[in-house]
């Protein structure tokens, strides 16, 4: 739906003299136009190569694609001029007429096809309202779907180049034409930062079962000579070169209203047509062999030809993430991100800093990541920890805001802790995105057992409320695990509203990899990598180490990670030195997640030492999976979303709490070749069965599905217009 601003502007708008609307286009150019010369008219983002990008038939370099939009009786009259004009050239276009403002005569429809061109339908009526509401939209929508057929069209363009693409499944096109890959001049100056087609995904309901979408590439003529009052084309010129070199797609968008045939003095609201011919001749003279010139339809079924499954096509989609983690170490936030970015889709990431470096953007792995607040891990209580928290929420909802006045996200994805952090996206909620919360752990919990607090009642009832609230403005609710499913469908929201997406290791990252250490190689090394908070049990891990010291002289425990409070690490250190194996307690500190599976390859077991009397009797342990991609067997406490997850055949399992047990399973492990042997099978059979692969479809289905609008199709009770 447009915003309030726009909606104002065209309800006026016909009180304003075209003279004063022009004026207004100029004055907002010259601001933005500096403003934006890092993306307009060249956005160097946008010629990046989408995933699975089959290339041009014939092997051609780029594609050519002419369109015009015919938006009043002017434009239906210079129909047949621009027609012999192309004719000329040797080209062919499609024209996007207007049903329902001027009468479109049959003859002037049948000429364009004659002279091999396209027909496509340019909204309704060339007044800016089509998009005012969902309902309005709806009943319109139901009498484009009519000119389509009438017309023989599959494709659309909306006039004023608005678009809501959630909305825009209503029309049952083949491919739509409203969106451009940088322009800051539009009404709607939100980019979609590609010179390639893209593919907008339905929910897999009759008529929305997606379509293409073909955003313009090159200025429009009325913005490049009206608006920005140039008198040559030497922008489509440059423009152009730079859309051959990276292979993209060069869709100009022209208006025959505008084209002056005749010679004599052009109007305000005139050029030259002699400068469209010029550009025709230049584009065919200079890239003639290398270029394929197509019709927009043409374009759309050869990519969804060239790509049958819909999961090859590059998407489009917007979407950001909040997240109170540091990004490049959080795997669960990266593997939603770094996925949405593999199919094509924009990710912007608002994260914060834990280490040195200024706050700022770059770009990871496809994501842009934009970190907004430094952390500093030394809370004394819960109240220091949660001014910290509101305190982010303030920064990345001022942050949200400004991108997405500027992006207009698809979806906002905010991930927990904490539940609250939701409310940042109220703005781009306001603004028709969805919003979906990720219940990493669930916090009354969590809270309770960090801050030893269970006697605090009032403070638990208050995040159980808060957690209530967030999933009550959410659109949907992701869940880490079944465990808490069961427990936030009770209290927090409905079942329909939740769906469970466990931390299963990426095998995009945690694909096997070679073993540098050779089999029997001393030290044998016991890891651990991650937080060491309370709940992880470490301290029982050292314990057990001292009891196994005499019958595996050789083994060392190695410790990657951190946090559970400033003197969490020296007292562990302590402990190892009182208990006469400080030598074999290794602290090694944080480092980069992509080096993790490298550092578990060469490990001989992986431990989860989690307490079952404690928050971590619920927690999912995304390094169980992680140690066994690798081939290394987990010991695992005996947990009850351990137990629901794992049995023993997959790993080995001890007591929770118990540092004898633990001891006992390590050396099993450790000593017996045939059990070790069917742990590292049955633990890579479970990997791959239990990947984030397997699970990744359904993420961006739900996306999808919650992307594509819903509408009660009205009868129409009189036929259309013609």
């Amino acid at each position: 739906m447009l915003g309030l601003k726009t909606r104002a502007y065209y309800t006026v708008k016909p009180l304003i003299p075209q003279a004063a609307t022009i004026g207004l286009r100029q004055w907002l150019a010259k601001r933005r136009l500096a403003k934006h010369s890092d993306v307009w008219p060249v956005d160097q983002l946008a010629g990046a190569t989408p995933p699975n990008w089959p290339g041009w038939p014939g092997g051609k370099k780029f594609a050519l694609v002419l369109t015009h939009d015919v938006e009043g009786s002017r434009g239906i009259e210079r129909v047949r001029p621009l027609l012999e004009l192309e004719q000329r050239c040797g080209v062919r276009s499609s024209f996007n007429f207007v049903p329902e403002d001027v009468p479109i005569p049959a003859d002037v429809r049948k000429a364009v096809e004659q002279a091999g061109g396209e027909v496509g339908v340019h909204g309704l009526k060339h007044d800016g309202r089509l998009f005012f509401s969902k309902a309005g939209f709806g009943e319109k929508a139901a009498r484009i779907r009519r000119y389509l057929r009438e017309w023989n069209a599959v494709g659309f363009r909306a006039p004023f180049m608005h678009h809501d693409l959630a909305w825009m499944h209503e029309l049952e096109v083949e491919y739509d034409a409203s969106t451009f890959d940088t322009d800051p001049f539009e009404p709607e100056p939100d980019g979609v930062r590609t010179i390639f087609p893209f593919w907008v995904p339905g929910n897999g309901e009759p008529g929305r079962k997606g379509y293409v979408e073909l955003p313009y590439t090159l200025v429009q003529d009325f913005t490049l000579f009206r608006v920005l009052q140039e008198d040559n084309i030497d922008i489509w010129k440059r423009k152009l070169d730079w859309i051959v070199e990276h292979g993209g797609m060069a869709l100009l968008n022209t208006h025959p209203d505008y084209m002056r045939f005749e010679g004599g003095t052009c109007s305000a609201t005139e050029y030259p047509a002699a400068r469209y011919e010029e550009f025709l001749r230049y584009a065919l003279e200079r890239y003639g062999d290398q270029c394929w010139h197509a019709l927009p339809r043409d374009v759309a079924r050869y990519y969804r030809e060239s790509l049958p499954e819909a999961g090859q096509r590059n998407s489009r989609r917007r979407i950001a993430m909040v997240t109170h983690s540091d990004y490049e170490k959080d795997n669960r936030v990266r593997r939603y991100a770094e996925a949405l970015a593999g199919r094509g889709d924009l990710v912007d990431v608002l994260a914060i800093e834990t280490g040195d470096a200024p706050l700022g953007e770059k770009m990871v792995n496809g994501v842009r990541l934009l970190t907004v607040q430094h952390r500093v891990r030394n809370e004394k209580s819960h109240w220091t920890y949660a001014y910290r928290l509101l305190r982010f929420l303030v920064v990345s909802s001022l942050a949200l805001t400004k991108l997405h006045r500027k992006i207009r996200y698809d979806a906002v994805h905010v991930h927990n802790i904490p539940d609250f952090m939701v409310f940042s996206a109220w703005y781009p909620k306001l603004c028709g995105a969805k919003v979906v919360l990720d219940i990493h752990d669930i916090v009354p919990e969590l809270f309770s057992n960090k801050f030893q607090s269970r006697a605090n009642r009032m403070y638990v009832a208050l995040l159980k409320k808060i957690e209530r609230w967030s999933a009550k403005f959410s659109d949907h609710v992701i869940i880490a695990n079944h465990l808490w499913f069961d427990r936030i469908a009770e209290r927090s929201a409905t079942p329909e509203k939740c769906t469970v997406f466990i931390n299963h290791v990426d095998k995009g990252l945690f694909y096997r990899r070679e073993r540098e250490r050779p089999a029997g190689a001393s030290p044998k090394i016991v890891l651990f990598h991650g937080t060491f908070q309370w709940h992880q049990g470490l301290e029982i891990a050292i314990e057990a180490m001292a009891l196994l010291r005499d019958r595996v002289p050789d083994a060392e425990l190695h410790l990657y990670g951190g946090g559970g409070g400033a003197k969490t690490i020296d007292n562990m250190m302590e402990q190892a030195r009182r208990l006469g194996i400080g030598d074999r307690v290794k602290f090694l500190g944080s480092v980069p997640l992509q080096k993790i599976p490298d550092i578990v390859a060469n490990a001989d077991i992986g431990i989860v030492p989690k307490r079952a009397d404690s928050f971590g009797n619920e927690a999912y342990s995304t390094k169980i999976t992680e140690f066994l991609s690798q081939g290394v067997p987990a010991v695992v406490s005996r947990t009850k979303i351990d137990q629901y997850y794992f049995d023993d055949s997959t790993v080995q399992f001890f007591a929770s709490g118990n540092a004898q047990e633990m001891a006992d399973a390590m050396v099993e492990v450790l000593t017996n070749p045939e059990r070790r042997a069917s742990l590292v099978a049955a633990g890579l059979e479970y990997a791959d069965r239990h990947s984030w692969e397997t699970r990744k479809p359904a993420y961006f289905h739900l996306l999808d599905s919650l992307a594509v609008e819903r509408f009660e199709r009205p009868r129409l009770t009189e036929p259309a217009k013609s």
